[in-house]
């Protein structure tokens, strides 16, 4: 039976060992951390739970292809739920707006409080979901080589593809598709998605809407921990081998070939090598291969995150599980994160409550607040000093929306800066999603999921094809799976 060693246990990395358990190979995951999940972990303060990572569900499709895989019932391991709404919207001048599953009730709702005419967040929606399903999902689903020539799904999507989804910048293409600016703000957000610039990156990633909107978006009980959770636990049912505060300093190689990996200074054989960790890392310090480091290091960097996990001793009704406050000036946002390289003076502001739907996520009339603002990649920042600043400002706009005075109400907090996500999870510079789409082809220079250096030496995750992001990191399991043979 043949060893696989898989460097870290983020999403992909546990999807990638699960899938090749099941082809029979003997696979070990090595996780530097005392605890599995990546970025995808939790804190529990003072009877507050809170995750500490990605917050937002959608496709699960993908986790339940795995169960299926494994002829296991997920019922067993791991439960969810449609959610009627996808997202909580407050805007600058005073408007909000619940963006309801329903796409015709979220178009009416957007002509009625906006002025927005129904008709063309319905076509822009209906629009979206025909390229996802031509052209996004040929992309995510095959790798970026000479085989695409092949599929009869690259004629398809080289027939839907639009000339604006390549000449427009996101924000060009929302400027002519709706005539209010509030939701021209709302779509633009979907660049975040992949830690982009909406005023950069191209219109083609409007599909990531469909995502959302139309495919709706669920809530895993017990928060996005269970899922890591589940996938854990269905890991070790298949076979899988876990060994953790086990950080892997070396991936041995003999004549252009993977051999093993070097863990805290012992060999351990392997005929296939997996990497979960940040491609950058993994060819500067794993494999020692300054060149090719560099050339990833030509490619822009994805935003970081600054987050804040506050206990709230209070309830608020005008807030869902998922809750955005938009910044007044969206383009001088991004121009400060991407350009200048600083934490904007007034960021928009994500503010996710998982005990709006699991009560015992906080205790009894309060609140778990996980509030993230988009902040750039770290580089000799001075973050505690940026932390005061944007709590401020933070506070400052939640109570004029609400009316509150929430520092009143903070009786715990933890907080996670782009520095601490390089520390934990060797994300290089903290990027959450690697390399950046702020280019029309950034996409088709991404690493790709198999090494053209190394034989039998592959890549999974957020850092490498086909993106960052849970669903796309289930789908670079699947990609690297269905490679190795």
């Amino acid at each position: 039976m043949k060893e696989v060693a898989v460097i870290g246990s983020g999403i992909a990395g546990l999807a990638t060992s699960i899938r090749l358990a099941l082809k029979d190979y003997n696979v070990s995951v090595f996780e530097a951390n005392s605890y599995l999940g990546g970025k995808l972990s939790s804190i529990k303060k003072e009877g507050f739970t809170f995750d500490t990572g990605p917050s937002l569900f959608t496709a699960p499709e993908n986790i339940e292809a795995l169960f299926s895989l494994a002829k296991k019932d997920i019922s067993s391991y791991f439960a969810y739920k449609g959610l009627d709404e996808s997202c909580r919207y407050f805007f600058s001048n005073g408007k909000k707006i619940i963006a309801k599953k329903s796409l015709e009730a979220f178009a009416d709702e957007a002509e009625k409080v906006f002025g927005e005419p129904a008709e063309n967040t319905k076509k822009y929606l209906q629009n979206s979901k025909i390229a996802y399903q031509n052209i996004g999902e040929l992309f995510i689903d095959f790798p970026l080589d000479l085989s695409l020539i092949t599929k009869s799904e690259t004629y398809k999507a080289l027939f839907s593809v639009k000339l604006p989804y390549i000449s427009k910048s996101l924000n060009s293409f929302n400027e002519s598709s709706f005539k209010t600016p509030e939701m021209i703000q709302l779509f633009n957000r979907y660049a975040t998605y992949n830690g982009s610039n909406p005023y950069k990156a191209p219109a083609m990633l409007s599909m990531i809407s469909s995502l959302e909107q139309n495919q709706g978006t669920f809530y895993p009980d017990g928060g996005m921990i269970s899922i890591i959770k589940a996938l854990v636990q269905l890991a070790k049912d298949v076979g899988v081998k876990f060994y953790t505060n086990s950080k892997v300093e070396k991936i041995e190689t003999l004549k252009g070939k993977v051999t093993g990996v070097l863990v805290n200074e012992k060999k351990y054989h392997a005929d296939i090598v997996v990497s979960n960790m940040d491609i950058y890392y993994t060819y500067k310090n794993l494999l020692t291969d300054k060149n090719f480091a560099n050339k990833v290091l030509k490619q822009e960097r994805s935003s970081s995150a600054f987050i804040f996990y506050w206990g709230i001793n209070t309830t608020f009704s005008e807030l869902g599980l998922h809750n955005i406050f938009f910044s007044e000036d969206y383009q001088k946002e991004f121009q400060q994160i991407f350009e200048e390289s600083v934490l904007p003076d007034e960021p928009t502001i994500y503010v996710n409550i998982t005990s709006k739907y699991n009560k015992n996520h906080a205790p009894n009339k309060s609140e778990n607040w996980f509030v993230m603002v988009n902040a750039p990649a770290h580089n000799e920042h001075n973050w505690e000093e940026q932390k005061e600043k944007v709590k401020k400002f933070i506070i400052k706009q939640i109570n004029k929306q609400l009316n509150t005075n929430i520092e009143d109400h903070i009786v715990v907090e933890e907080t996670l800066s782009p520095l601490n996500i390089q520390q934990k999870t060797s994300s290089f510079m903290g990027s959450l999603y690697g390399t950046s789409s702020n280019s029309k082809m950034a996409a088709f220079f991404r690493q790709q999921n198999r090494s053209k250096y190394y034989k039998n030496l592959y890549f999974c995750g957020g850092s490498v094809h086909p993106g960052g992001g849970i669903p796309l990191c289930f789908k670079s399991a699947k990609l690297v799976a269905d490679d190795i043979q």
